[in-house]
């Protein structure tokens, strides 16, 4: 089971999801970008994986540019891999773990524990 964030591209800083302006957004490739900065992508059709030490990194191909993006992270480690990234690109992220956009300077406030949690309470309550 993943823990899914979204990363934006805009020229908005966006405090909260609801308040996002569609006109602000800024479509981008994220696929040349992440390609840039990852060595260790596999795809398998549009499905790309991102395997590092102790995480991986789960996204679908877009075949144009887009102004955000789902990934599946395994592993909080994901994370902070990717918010290297943001931070060099001006990204935000939304963190659906906790319901909050992450503030790229203090990240050690995810949603991590959260998603941890519901994991564990999936997991008892499906007899794994």
């Amino acid at each position: 089971m993943s823990w899914d964030i979204v990363i934006f591209s805009s020229k908005q800083k966006i405090r909260a999801v609801e308040e996002v302006d569609e006109e602000l957004l800024v479509a981008i490739d994220f696929n040349i970008i992440l390609e840039k900065h990852f060595i260790n992508i596999i795809a398998n059709k549009n499905n790309r994986e991102i395997k590092g030490e102790g995480y991986i990194i789960d996204y679908f191909f877009d075949s144009e540019p887009v102004s955000n993006k789902v990934f599946s992270l395994y592993g909080e480690e994901a994370l902070f891999v990717l918010i290297n990234v943001a931070k060099l690109y001006d990204w935000q992220i939304f963190d659906t773990g906790n319901g909050e956009m992450l503030d790229l300077e203090h990240p050690e406030k995810n949603g991590y524990s959260n998603f941890q949690s519901y994991l564990q309470h999936v997991l008892k309550n499906t007899g794994n």
